[in-house]
């Protein structure tokens, strides 16, 4: 879609959603879902877990139409970009960015654990976390089956077709690389065929604009079961571990991101505004993967052309985990606090090293961000693994910032792996964050 700069120009439609009341935008009917799911799981738990199926059916509808907009999206711009050259180019270039800020957002939540040390004082027992013994033999067994070869290796479908059912990300990801990469080759009979796709791009895309309609159920469905079944009670026995990680965060976003973007010619302040509706959406089902349809979307319409964001956003759900890096290490050092277990500093070091393998090997999986910290303390004995029972009844409101700040992580590298190939539409990122850029008709949540 080709964004008009000048306001003065702007489309009669866009005017018209500007004029919308605000209580018709989705991102507003969101905000009332979480309020009101929120409520409703304290005052009434049994009826906010009964919830559960609106919450899981949304999250379900999105995946669903997940797989075929990564492969129209990435065929396309691929088919698009003709030079092969330049996708090995832009695939490098973005696996750079992921390695060094995952690795840096690892170190920060490190650091965060020794400076504030949100578990000194509790003093825990190996058999206070025996409580959750079945839920944790489930994540134990899981950190187990993760390792970086079977990781690898589970990128390669069974079947061309099974990469669209299968639900992992990358499996998409693949077949839609090598499918873009064959259309190049194929010269005009190619163009021929992307022409056709280009179409049915477009169709996948009003389809997600007709399931984000849906967005404030899901968003209501997920809140009410998540404060239904683990309460607001049990966020007060672990507040320093929340506030510190919630907090590291916020300084990780607004501070390392934030320079970033600096540097790359945006306010990271304004980018948030920009995808204000689809962070309300991740915080009110806990999945950054219910937004990532209209991410890509908004991050095309924000300057960024469709080759660049078909490969950053689907790899960097996988590889720029930089709020679940974040929680691993900061975790990891609460439970060795708690249980008054002194780190050297290279035993640290060593933490660290195994996060970084971990994190890869779960990549994808569900519940990726406590199977990481299960595998890790696997690897590492020094931690004892059944310590992440101290913090299993809190860890799905901490995972609702893992999903939010790995989200902002993915639309800042979008845009710098553009600016990195040259290619940014600066007008355009402008004239989006500017707060001129929405489109009624695209799936985004900020506009009808």
């Amino acid at each position: 879609m080709k964004i008009v700069p000048d306001t003065d120009l702007v489309d009669p439609a866009h005017k018209t959603a500007r004029a919308t009341p605000f209580y018709y935008h989705t991102y507003f009917q969101v905000i009332l879902a979480i309020v009101a799911g929120s409520l409703i799981g304290h005052y009434a738990p049994h009826t906010g877990q009964a919830l559960q199926p609106f919450g899981d059916g949304f999250i379900r509808l999105v995946k669903m139409i997940i797989p075929p907009v990564i492969f129209l999206t990435i065929v396309t711009g691929i088919a698009g970009m003709r030079d092969l050259g330049a996708v090995a180019r832009v695939a490098g270039k973005t696996f750079c960015y992921f390695l060094f800020f995952s690795t840096l957002a690892l170190v920060v939540g490190l650091v965060t654990a020794n400076v504030i040390r949100p578990g000194s004082g509790i003093h825990a027992k190996i058999g206070e976390a025996g409580h959750h013994a079945e839920k944790l033999d489930k994540y134990i067994s899981k950190a187990h089956d993760s390792n970086v070869v079977d990781f690898v290796l589970n990128i390669i479908p069974d079947t061309f077709v099974s990469a669209f059912t299968s639900g992992n990300i990358l499996q998409a990801l693949f077949v839609a690389i090598l499918t873009g990469i064959g259309l190049a080759l194929m010269g005009e009979r190619g163009a021929r065929i992307y022409g056709v796709l280009e179409e049915v791009s477009a169709v996948a895309f009003r389809i997600v604009s007709i399931l984000m309609k849906a967005a404030p159920i899901g968003a209501f469905g997920a809140m009410a079961y998540t404060v239904g079944t683990y309460g607001a009670g049990s966020l007060a026995d672990l507040a320093t571990l929340i506030v510190t990680f919630y907090l590291t965060a916020i300084i990780f976003v607004v501070v390392v991101l934030g320079l970033v973007g600096r540097w790359a010619g945006f306010s990271i302040l304004r980018l948030i505004a920009y995808l204000r509706g689809e962070l309300l959406l991740v915080l009110g089902t806990s999945s950054s993967e219910s937004a990532l349809p209209s991410l890509m979307n908004k991050m095309e319409r924000a300057g960024c052309p469709k080759s660049i964001v078909g490969l950053v956003v689907p790899m960097g759900y996988s590889f720029n985990l930089d709020g679940t890096n974040i929680y691993m290490t900061l975790a990891a050092l609460f439970i060795a606090q708690a249980y008054d277990i002194h780190l050297s500093l290279g035993q640290q070091a060593l933490l660290l090293g195994m996060a970084m393998l971990s994190s890869k090997g779960a990549a994808g999986v569900t519940g990726a961000g406590f199977i990481t910290l299960a595998a890790t303390l696997s690897i590492l004995p020094t931690i004892p693994v059944a310590g992440i029972g101290l913090i299993l009844g809190v860890d799905r409101f901490m995972s609702e910032c893992r999903s939010l700040t790995n989200f902002i992580g993915n639309a800042v590298a979008t845009i710098v792996v553009a600016r990195w190939e040259g290619v940014l539409d600066r007008k355009a990122l402008a004239y989006a964050l500017s707060g001129h850029g929405e489109d009624p008709g695209a799936p985004s949540l900020t506009a009808e």
